[in-house]
């Protein structure tokens, strides 16, 4: 399956100061980019972006509080910030914003993405085990 889903990714950027989305695979795979970002760009973030995420869930115990479950992380830096967040089975999107960005809005919006992205991957079951009749 080769689809091309940039138009997935593409809805989380309309949240103003929201800038690129890439979805991941948990080895570290690029899966999908949004239009602006360059392909090696994203390649090179994609392999970042999953070993953010094994060090997230690694350390989500340090918690203290429940399981520990690792949901989301946010990395701030001088010129704006990372989501990363889970997209299904061994997937995860992540998207880079502004310093202004409203961070509620991008959450918001990547959730709702990712249901869009799991809509988009499935395949409705056959009902009629492939034969006619």
């Amino acid at each position: 399956m080769n689809t091309d889903l940039s138009w997935v990714l593409n809805d989380v950027l309309e949240v103003r100061g929201a800038r690129h989305a890439i979805l991941v695979s948990g080895d570290g795979l690029l899966l999908q980019r949004s239009d602006e970002i360059s392909r090696d760009d994203a390649e090179t973030n994609a392999a970042a972006m999953s070993s953010m995420q094994s060090l997230s869930r690694a350390v989500a115990p340090f918690v203290g509080a429940g399981n520990g479950f690792w949901k989301q992380t946010l990395l701030e830096y001088d010129g704006g910030w990372i989501f990363l967040i889970a997209a299904g089975s061994g997937a995860y999107l992540a998207v880079s914003a502004a310093v202004d960005v409203d961070m509620e809005a991008v959450s918001f919006r990547m959730q709702k993405t990712v249901t869009a992205l799991a809509k988009a991957m499935s395949v409705a079951p056959r009902t009629d085990n492939g034969v006619g009749v």
